[in-house]
């Protein structure tokens, strides 16, 4: 990228449908429900990941300008350092974080936009999206599991808020 590139023509800036990941999944909660297991420093930790891995929080601050450091180990032990810099939270509605590894200025670093749509009956609609920097990155990801990875953690997603407490439900908080 030349050096005199402004911020609006970085790659995360721009939106290119063949830089990008999407997931999407009904889960049987209200929307504020669902927004608050992502919003709130409790809970997040809890269900975030796929299938069989495990978190280990070091530090998580989720606002606007905050950070959430934690490593994730997989089933076989291979650790995983992450780092989610949230941008923009728009309760209930919308969550934007960078999300990369454990490091600054990372080259692998990806922007995730979380949408929370209410249905009619009830149940919240959960899109995920996934902007690479690079077509090249983005397709290394799915290589790696990134789809089935994130259908898994939308699942644990699910089954964290769909077995909360009725009572909690209701209060519209765990």
């Amino acid at each position: 990228m030349p050096a005199n590139a402004s911020q609006d023509e970085m790659p995360l800036s721009t939106w290119a449908l063949d830089r990008e990941i999407v997931l999407s999944r009904v889960i049987d909660a209200p929307r504020e429900l669902v927004f608050s297991a992502w919003a709130d420093p409790r809970h997040l930790p809890q269900w975030f990941g796929p299938a069989g891995f495990k978190v280990e929080t070091k530090s998580i601050d989720i606002r606007v300008g905050g950070e959430w450091r934690f490593d994730m180990t997989a089933p076989g032990g291979k650790r995983y350092t992450n780092r989610m810099q949230f941008r923009r939270i728009e309760r209930p509605h919308l969550i934007e974080f960078n999300h990369g590894a454990d490091k600054d200025d990372d080259p692998g670093m990806f922007r995730t936009t979380i949408t929370f749509d209410e249905q009619s009956d009830g149940k919240t609609v959960i899109t995920l999206r996934q902007l690479h920097p690079t077509k090249a990155q983005r397709d290394a990801g799915i290589g790696f599991g990134a789809v089935e990875f994130g259908y898994q953690t939308l699942d644990k997603l699910a089954q964290h808020v769909e077995s909360s407490d009725v009572t909690a439900r209701q209060a519209n908080h765990f």
